[in-house]
């Protein structure tokens, strides 16, 4: 693979917000938020599909937010 080629490091899932934030081997980021909940657990099941074969490290989730 040519050095200038970035790459998926990591896509940090905030199932509260319903978006998804990604990390690149080049430095970029990109956040991306879901407007309904199916576009997000339509958005989930391709990240767990592709990203798992790959690296189990690859998808993490953030804590939920939760007000007492």
């Amino acid at each position: 693979m040519p050095e200038d080629d970035a790459y998926l490091t990591r896509c940090v899932v905030n199932t509260t917000a319903r978006s998804f934030y990604l990390l690149s081997s080049d430095g970029s980021e990109k956040e991306i938020t879901c407007e309904t909940s199916e576009q997000f657990m339509d958005v989930l099941k391709l990240c767990r599909e592709v990203l798992d074969e790959i690296d189990d490290d690859l998808l993490i989730y953030t804590e939920p937010a939760v007000k007492l």
